[in-house]
């Protein structure tokens, strides 16, 4: 029974689980887009990038701190023996010639000596070589050997090494740089959309109007035909444009379902997941209304694209110094202790040995000036691209400014044709019921209205979007 009890628990504590976690998620444009940059998988690869930089400079810095290394070694020589023979073996002789002239010398160099005294050192050496001759010959056995080691180094200069921890600090910068250039990828797009749902939606809601208005035409042609008032031809004419309707409906339904599932992907939540967006479209495009005509100075300096050239152009710089580097010699230190735990009998080794080491490069064949050449070279290159970039701003944000201007006239005259086109459907409609105009001029003043609301709505989503490419050039999104 306890078991039961525990069961029902568990299965009614989940259910409340999945219950909780299907409630929709609400979200205003700015809450979608702050829910993005913690969840969106492209900014998460872009923030591991990121981590990834910050450790490269860590590595970086860690070669030229202290290295410890440590090992253990065994040796074994097989119960080998080494062999010291101290015989000096065999015999020498000199003719009388050869040793009275080496007597003559030694007089000479040592004008004390005597005879006698000559005599006695060539007697002394006579029996010290004999006796060294009898001596036997002795050997040392080679036992198993094994030491531990523990050595220390330190970089003390390197000039490579210095540029090179600046050199990653640029990297760390452009890396940086590369993230705040996603997070306006991500707002734009999101931004896109969220905004494309919406207009969406209010198109669609103005086709479900328009259905419902021409049902009740559809209607009251429909008594008129029975009473024989209007012809079956105009009835026809009607239910024709209803299906065209219809069909467009299904169509606008499926674009909105695409572009949820757009937002999904976007906002790095589960397909599932329901969502319900907070914000009108009217009063997003009142704020892009009143902001349509933008003053704003282009601080080129700001934009993120810019930086990373900048930054690139850095990098570039740093391999030429780091390639003058490669002239300037290299010094180290190092420190070593051994612990011998098996020793032979003949051991040199010390326990303990310090130094310090220089290298300095004097001839590399040309090698290391080609390298300083070539880093110059894309160094120039990087320079160029800058310019490039900076133009390619410059003309871009003129651009940019044309387009919302023209966007913001267009949707000006897009609004005033759809008050024209809603005023002559109603007067169609009016005649239509008193029988002063046909179907067919009916169903083209609804035709016209349609697509004036289609044209409007979409001068409405390019004013939208030429604000937001502005802004993201402004990287003020």
């Amino acid at each position: 029974m306890n078991h039961t009890f525990k069961l029902l628990s568990i299965i009614l504590l989940t259910t409340g689980i999945s219950a909780v976690g299907q409630e929709p998620l609400r979200l205003s444009l700015s809450e979608a887009q702050s829910y993005a940059l913690e969840h969106n998988k492209t900014l998460q690869n872009a923030k591991l990038d990121m981590k990834t930089s910050d450790l490269k400079l860590k590595e970086t810095i860690s070669q030229g701190l202290p290295q410890i290394t440590a090992g253990i070694d065994y040796s074994t020589y097989f119960g080998y023996e080494m062999l010291f023979d101290l015989g000096m073996g065999g015999n020498t002789s000199f003719t009388d010639a050869q040793i009275a002239d080496a007597s003559q010398k030694t007089f000479t160099q040592f004008p004390g000596i005597t005879q006698t005294d000559l005599y006695k050192y060539q007697a002394g050496s006579y029996f010290s070589s004999q006796l060294s001759a009898m001596l036997p010959a002795t050997s040392i056995k080679m036992t198993d050997q094994a030491t531990g080691k523990i050595q220390i180094g330190q970089l003390l200069y390197n000039g490579q090494y210095w540029v090179g921890i600046q050199t990653a600090k640029l990297g760390k910068k452009i890396a940086q740089e590369g993230l705040e250039n996603s997070i306006l990828d991500v707002k734009q797009n999101l931004a896109n959309s969220y905004y494309m749902v919406l207009i969406t939606q209010k198109t669609l809601q103005i086709f479900n109007q328009n259905i419902e208005d021409l049902k009740k035409i559809a209607g009251h042609t429909q008594k008129m035909v029975e009473t024989g008032i209007a012809e079956q031809t105009d009835l026809d004419q009607l239910s024709v444009q209803l299906s065209m309707l219809e069909n467009t409906k299904r169509t606008m339904e499926r674009a909105i379902n695409m572009g949820y599932n757009l937002l999904r992907f976007q906002l790095g939540v589960d397909p599932n997941t329901e969502i319900v967006l907070t914000d009108t479209i009217d009063d997003l495009l009142a704020k892009n209304l009143n902001r349509a005509q933008s003053d704003n100075q282009f601080d080129i300096g700001n934009n993120p694209l810019y930086q990373m050239t900048e930054t690139s152009e850095r990098i570039s710089d740093q391999m030429v110094k780091m390639e003058k580097m490669a002239y300037i010699p290299t010094l180290t230190g190092f420190f070593a202790h051994n612990e011998k735990f098996l020793t032979t009998g003949f051991d040199m080794t010390p326990k303990n040995i310090a130094g310090v080491s220089m290298s300095i490069p004097i001839f590399s064949s040309g090698s290391r000036h080609n390298k300083v050449a070539q880093a110059k070279i894309n160094l120039e290159k990087s320079s160029i691209n800058k310019s490039m970039v900076t133009d390619q701003l410059k003309m871009q944000e003129q651009q940019l400014k044309m387009d919302l201007s023209s966007a913001l006239e267009n949707y000006n005259s897009q609004k005033e044709n759809v008050t024209v086109a809603k005023r002559v459907l109603d007067t169609a409609n009016r005649k239509y019921e008193q029988g002063m105009v046909s179907s067919l001029e009916l169903t083209q003043s609804n035709s016209n209205y349609l697509q004036a609301e289609t044209n409007f709505v979409q001068a409405s989503f390019t004013l939208i979007q030429a604000r937001l490419a502005l802004d993201k050039l402004y990287n003020q999104l």
